[in-house]
């Protein structure tokens, strides 16, 4: 189709052309497109500003704008990150990194129980699982098979390429990470969207909204731990702030353990953004509002 090509030509020109450019120049340039996509106003950036309001439904006006202003700027510093990381070296990726609490990923991980890490929208996730590939840990993920076809291919190779282990969500994938988890190894999941039938109905920021089930899941069946995980930009780099592992309780009736424990997800994500809420640069449907359609 001549849209699925034109999407793969304009990708793959500005992927080219940001790696080309220096780094200075390279930002400079996203956060301008982020300045034009503020003022075209499109559909992702109104959707960006209703999810902020719903964050901080208290902000005036100009306060609202200044959020998504940041918000964009954020999201566009996590693409320009992720078309130039290919190109850079262990010290690079490292650089300006600062961890909080990591135990609580190494530890499972050497002891050989497993750990799921679960993070929302924030930052950059992919730098953040360079950072840990670095460091020594296996990471395993899990990306939506999107349109076209060869993007999604390119960019599962640039993923596997900074060292993160990447499995197409609609393959099937929830055994291989069951076995991953019984090997100790580590299993990041992006966490704070599944619009989906099978997705769990939480309260977040005081509404309704829809997350996945599958980190409870995994947690319940294979008592590897489950940690939730924030990654914010900061002038020097990123911060990863690792939270302790969710109780499970094994013995409790399961679909309400899992709505439980994907709650408390939800309510530590909540806490997160609602500090640093321009890191988290969600511009797609989180909450279910008037207009929302069920997926399949």
């Amino acid at each position: 189709m001549i849209k699925d090509w034109l999407t793969y030509f304009l990708y793959s020109a500005l992927w080219r052309l940001v790696r080309t450019l220096p780094e200075k120049s390279a930002y400079s340039l996203f956060f301008s497109l982020a300045k034009l996509s503020y003022r075209r106003n499109g559909k992702r950036v109104q959707r960006l500003r209703r999810n902020y309001s719903q964050v901080r439904p208290n902000a005036s006006k100009s306060e609202l704008e200044e959020l998504v202003q940041l918000g964009l700027q954020s999201g566009m510093r996590y693409w320009c990150d992720t078309f130039r990381i290919s190109d850079w070296d262990e010290d690079k990726i490292l650089k300006g990194v600062r961890c909080i609490n990591d135990n609580f990923l190494f530890e499972p991980v050497a002891s050989k129980r497993g750990v799921i890490v679960a993070v929302p929208h924030a930052g950059n996730w992919d730098h953040a699982g360079a950072y840990f590939s670095v460091r020594g840990l296996k990471v395993i993920s899990v990306a939506e098979h999107l349109k076209p076809d060869r993007l999604f291919r390119r960019f599962l190779k640039h993923r596997e390429s900074i060292g993160l282990r990447i499995l197409d969500l609609d393959a099937g994938v929830m055994g291989e990470l069951r076995s991953f988890l019984y090997q100790g190894e580590l299993v990041a999941l992006v966490a704070d969207r599944d619009l989906s039938k099978s997705g769990i109905d939480v309260n977040f920021f005081g509404a309704r909204a829809r997350m996945p089930a599958g980190p409870a899941i995994l947690a319940l069946e294979t008592g590897a731990d489950l940690v939730t995980v924030f990654v914010s930009f900061s002038q020097e780099g990123l911060v990863i702030d690792c939270a302790p592992p969710i109780k499970v309780d094994k013995s409790a009736e399961r679909k309400a353990e899992i709505a439980r424990v994907t709650q408390v997800m939800a309510n530590r994500f909540e806490d997160a953004i609602r500090a640093n809420p321009t890191s988290w640069h969600m511009q797609q449907r989180v909450f279910i509002d008037s207009d929302f359609v069920e997926r399949a």
